[in-house]
């Protein structure tokens, strides 16, 4: 059973106050002589511990200057912004629109990134989508989550935030399964014009395209299509949410993840003859 963002959240809230308690027991205080420390009552100690209540960036510092744990307060802080944004639920952001939902505020973010690492294993990542295939895959979506219809203002974010591929010095490190370029959105002529796109992006210079075929044998698979920027955040997107995850060592494992998938991907010819025999099937 998946797990809604709502309880997502607080479960990451109790596992962060379940962090801060082990801090305090490791250096051997209590709960009393912790909120002593730090110059708060002990109450709310306790429902900082037990995930009642989140804790401020300033009681992260405190409590771990009062357990001589200060080289933990980098990750954790990272853990309580994680917890305040990660979980954005797409039918919340959807009332203003497809647009919203797709993030035209994230501009930025793909602006200031050098290194994209992008897996996907259903779709055409959309840096790399036509505006025909876009369309009719967000037509989906738009009736799923009951946003407003404003897929033609969507479409025209995706398509604005596309330029980044021609940024000068930045790099597009992508991973697909090859099953992304079987699904179809819009009919066999919008993915034949979606599959002679990806062909045309494989051959920038700036941009590594590799596929795992069908029926490879590996040792793993991700559960889901992920995109990391740079070495600062990963985000991903479930059915109801957009996921971000800022924690340095979880963003350690979803490099993991990307280095087991890239190892069994292939790349240059062996990868452009598997996008051409899809093509080739749609005729």
């Amino acid at each position: 059973m998946s797990t809604s963002p709502s309880s997502a959240a607080r479960q990451a809230q109790e596992d962060l106050g379940a962090r801060l308690r082990e801090l305090r027991k490791g250096a051997g205080l209590t709960g009393r002589a912790l909120a002593a420390a730090t110059g708060q009552p002990y109450w709310r100690v306790s429902r900082i511990e037990h995930g009642v209540q989140p804790p401020t960036p300033t009681d992260i510092a405190a409590w771990c200057k009062a357990c001589s744990a200060d080289s933990q307060v980098p990750d954790l802080l990272a853990t309580l912004g994680a917890l305040k944004s990660a979980y954005i639920e797409f039918r919340r952001q959807g009332r203003a629109g497809m647009k919203h939902v797709l993030g035209a505020h994230t501009l930025a973010r793909y602006e200031q990134t050098t290194v994209f690492r992008i897996y996907e294993h259903n779709v055409i990542p959309g840096l790399f989508q036509t505006a025909e295939y876009c369309a009719a895959m967000l037509a989906f979506w738009i009736g799923f989550l009951q946003t407003p219809n404003d897929v033609e203002e969507a479409v025209t974010v995706r398509m604005e935030r596309q330029r980044v591929i021609h940024q000068r010095g930045t790099r597009f490190l992508v991973v697909l399964e090859e099953q992304a370029l079987r699904t179809w959105f819009g009919g066999a002529t919008v993915q034949a014009g979606q599959l002679e796109r990806l062909l045309t992006v494989m051959s920038m210079p700036t941009v590594s395209v590799g596929i795992i075929p069908l029926m490879t044998e590996r040792g793993g698979v991700a559960s889901a299509g992920f995109w990391i920027f740079d070495d600062h955040l990963v985000a991903l997107e479930t059915p109801t949410a957009n996921i971000e995850v800022s924690r340095p060592q979880e963003i350690e494992l979803y490099s993991k993840m990307f280095e087991h998938l890239q190892s069994v991907a292939v790349y240059g010819e062996p990868a452009r003859a598997i996008v051409r025999a899809a093509l080739g099937e749609l005729s």
